[in-house]
């Protein structure tokens, strides 16, 4: 009903235009659905915004609007509110008739092809192999999954990717610190992967040779020393001593960890199409051939043996290396390169979804972007927050390095997969978020995603009530005869999930989804508890049942965009 409106609006106002009411024709149209049922179904503010123009009252303008704007079936009433907003009453067979649509389309209702011409590469979760996806990763994880979900809902073509660190440090601190369990090491790094999966992974390897590594070795912080310089000296021994079979270590212990991220997100159901590792920048060179392609643009100079990479041009708080003194690339080189090697694939928009402490990342991944050439209003920046963990009420305590965090496998074991995909999308990405345990895994109306499978489960059950006591239904029924206060609050929800689905996708929010769901649901039980539905009126109890047919149905497509089940009994 919403583009039927719209399209009222238009023809009028290229009419006014032709009798220079109006100077130009807005570039969008804006009709909203109207919170208050006493001011109409729709409403939109188009007067207002071209007042100005047309040198005239957004209530005299509203009122030129509506005087000669063709007549239709679906609007029964136009009125003119406020400082000049037009508000549309639909008719009674105009608001009906979406659930004749959403019963006629079925798992396909909502679906558009708005973004059919953009493919989209997306990158999300992203998590250095050095040990299981902890809670942290699951939110990002949630989060990238349904913002993927959103945009295919709206046509885009999406690919799903996962940017792999299996090079650099923090693997070769994960190698030393997986060799020092194979060895039996009595001495230990305080800043060592110390969870208790180093020492599994430890366990499965075999014949690697059992030398010193501690020979000439810093002192660790614990003995008054540097414990950087102190891991530094372990990973260089480690490499000198193994020779050939350090890569051998390096590589398996990267694998596990690699293998089961892989499970864990499949098995919460999130699914990438491509697995892009870091180490294959170094096979093809990419990362000096850009510091060269860099060099061209002079924004890169030398200072104290390094390069640096002129990023304050750029905004930038200050430069960033991009070679260390001892030649090698930093991470942000590396990054550079990546960036680089995403936009040679041809894709129209590039989404990245970060941790938010990477906000400060932001701009100097742009520069790099800007000084190559290329367009870096193409690239779009996601953030996520952390999120904390609550049982009985305390916040639970987490430490990545020390292996004292929540994984995300054993969060899914402990509340399901359903409540961890729902509760992780349920705020704002860039909002803190705090995870109550206690209140995913209760089986009551507290729980959001409860309250809206109890609401599909429920109209399930009076389907299969109906259908053993009555036979089947008459979904072409007479519909006029839901007159009742929750079943006009129904039809109206039901006209906005389309909207609700357009926007989440367009404005990347998910919890707008989530959060009407719960609405729909809240305002279904409460249909429930105030009328019947099995009646001995075949024509109210076939007009009722049909409503709640749509409802169910929309809780199911806005579940599985969400990732959610829609159980049929609980």
């Amino acid at each position: 009903m919403k583009e039927v409106i719209q399209n009222l609006l238009k023809n009028r106002l290229e009419e006014l235009l032709k009798d220079r009411v109006i100077e130009t024709l807005p570039i969008e149209i804006r009709v909203d659905h109207s919170k208050d049922k006493t001011q109409g179904d729709f409403a939109t503010n188009i007067a207002m915004v071209l007042s100005k123009q047309a040198k005239s009252s957004p209530r005299d303008l509203a009122a030129k609007i509506i005087e000669g704007m063709a007549q239709s079936d679906a609007v029964k009433k136009i009125e003119i509110a406020g400082p000049g907003f037009i508000n549309f009453f639909l008719s009674a067979d105009a608001n009906f008739k979406i659930i004749e649509e959403i019963l006629e389309a079925g798992s396909h209702f909502g679906l558009s092809k708005f973004g059919a011409d953009t493919r989209i590469l997306l990158e999300f979760v992203s998590a250095n192999p050095t040990g299981p996806l902890h809670v942290g990763h699951g939110r990002g994880a949630a989060y990238g999954a349904t913002v993927a979900n959103l945009l295919r809902s709206q046509g885009y073509s999406v690919d799903c990717e996962y940017y792999v660190n299996d090079a650099g440090r923090q693997m070769d601190i994960l190698a030393v610190s997986v060799y020092l369990r194979y060895i039996n090491s009595t001495i230990f790094p305080v800043n060592g992967y110390q969870g208790s999966y180093i020492l599994d992974i430890a366990k499965q390897i075999k014949d690697l040779p059992e030398v010193n590594i501690f020979k000439n070795v810093s002192p660790d912080e614990t003995e008054g020393g540097d414990k950087e310089k102190h891991i530094d000296d372990l990973i260089s021994n480690c490499k000198e001593l193994l020779g050939n079979e350090y890569l051998r270590l390096h590589d398996f212990a990267c694998n596990q960890i690699l293998q089961d991220i892989r499970k864990d997100l499949e098995e919460f159901h999130v699914v990438f199409e491509k697995w892009f590792s870091e180490k294959s920048l170094e096979t093809n060179q990419l990362a000096p051939k850009i510091i060269d392609k860099l060099k061209q643009s002079d924004d890169i100079y030398e200072k104290n043996g390094a390069l640096w990479f002129n990023t304050e041009k750029y905004g930038d708080e200050k430069d960033r290396v991009v070679v260390r003194e001892n030649g090698l690339h930093t991470y942000f080189a590396s990054d550079i390169a990546y960036h680089y090697e995403k936009y040679s694939r041809g894709y129209d928009e590039i989404i990245n979804i970060w941790g938010a402490d990477h906000h400060g990342y932001i701009p100097r991944v742009k520069a790099s972007i800007s000084s190559l050439g290329l367009n870096p209003e193409k690239l779009k920046v996601l953030l996520v927050q952390f999120a904390n963990l609550y049982r009985d009420g305390k916040q639970v305590q987490m430490s990545t390095r020390s292996g004292s965090f929540v994984t995300l496998r054993e969060l899914r074991e402990e509340v399901g997969n359903d409540a961890a995909r729902f509760f992780y999308v349920l705020r704002k990405s860039e909002q803190h978020m705090d995870f109550d345990l206690d209140l995913a895994k209760s089986k009551t109306n507290d729980n959001p995603v409860f309250y809206i499978q109890y609401a599909h489960a429920r109209i399930c059950s009076v389907m299969k009530q109906s259908n053993s006591q009555f036979g089947e239904i008459d979904f072409n029924c007479d519909l006029s005869v839901l007159t009742h206060e929750h079943e006009d609050k129904l039809i109206k929800e039901l006209n906005r999930y389309q909207e609700i689905l357009k926007n989440s996708a367009r404005d990347y929010e998910p919890h707008v989804l989530a959060y009407y769901l719960k609405d729909l649901a809240g305002n279904f039980h409460s249909y429930y508890n105030s009328c019947e539905f099995i009646t001995e009126d075949v024509h109210i109890r076939n007009a009722r049942l049909t409503l709640i047919s749509a409802v169910k149905q929309i809780i199911f497509n806005g579940l599985s965009i969400l990732g959610v089940s829609a159980p049929e009994s609980m």
